[in-house]
């Protein structure tokens, strides 16, 4: 008889086991969908309002200011919006996946199925938002006279990117919430930080001075957030030292994570 249950020591993945559950994952991605938009008033709509908005306040407070927060001749639109599009991907993945583990404590202590399929499938329901806003941004762009290019198949690695790193954040922190609950306080105010500390509504070389640009590398949305730009509006690529340290720090958050939350799911259950 298989056993099915936590398994002890410091393995990162068991693929095969996930492949298993592989379709638990996907009824739970789409019950997550499902529960997010069943009474919300404008459904999927969020996705294009906050974007838009969050570009709308800070379009007139750098107006107000007489200043624009980056160095290349596109408009201001589509610097920020080719920026806050990845960002909110990132921040929904994060926000979500920290929560998922304690959202699901009736059905964590109940049966056994691999727990990394809640954070999974959370991510997989951010996608949905993001392709909505990602279809608001090629329309800004088009409007601005940015039309597709080959280039513009960039974007798959890019978001491929982001996803692994808003994952391998949110698998850290649902691991963390729920054996410490007060860490759901901590969550929107680091994202709110993550915000201001990425090129997000500005770009890097703007603000950032040179010899600093790679330690501000280690925040794995800078490299994420520079390719989307570069594969739609054509601004700076980022060039292969920043990408070798979004990657490597990329890697380190994801195996950290791995690791951290094979050995948290052991406890889970009792603690949850």
């Amino acid at each position: 008889m298989d056993y099915y249950g936590p398994q002890p020591g410091w393995k990162v993945l068991d693929i095969s086991e996930l492949w298993q559950f592989r379709e638990l994952g996907l009824v739970f991605a789409l019950r997550d969908f499902k529960v997010r938009y069943r009474q919300a008033v404008i459904g999927a709509a969020w996705a294009i309002v906050q974007p838009l908005g969050t570009l709308l306040v800070f379009q007139v407070l750098f107006s107000l200011m007489n200043k624009t927060p980056t160095t290349g001749n596109a408009p201001y639109a589509v610097t920020a919006l080719s920026g806050l599009i990845p960002w909110y991907l990132f921040a929904t993945t994060v926000r979500d996946a920290s929560d998922s583990l304690v959202n699901n404590r009736h059905i964590i202590t109940k049966i056994y199925f691999p727990r990394l399929w809640l954070p999974v499938g959370t991510a997989l329901v951010a996608l949905v938002d993001f392709a909505v806003g990602l279809l608001v941004l090629f329309g800004v762009l088009l409007f601005f006279g940015y039309y597709p290019t080959l280039r513009w198949l960039c974007i798959i690695p890019f978001t491929l990117m982001a996803l692994l790193v808003s994952l391998s954040v949110g698998i850290w922190l649902s691991a963390i919430n729920a054996l410490y609950r007060d860490v759901k306080y901590i969550v929107p105010f680091a994202i709110q930080m993550g915000f201001f500390i990425s090129p997000v509504i500005y770009e890097s070389g703007s603000i950032i001075p040179e010899k600093y640009q790679i330690i501000h590398a280690f925040n794995p949305m800078v490299g994420v957030i520079k390719g989307f730009r570069w594969a739609l509006i054509g601004a700076e690529a980022p060039d292969l030292a920043m990408m070798s340290v979004t990657l490597l720090s990329t890697m380190a958050i994801l195996v950290g994570g791995l690791l951290y939350f094979r050995r948290a799911e052991q406890k889970v259950a009792d603690r949850i």
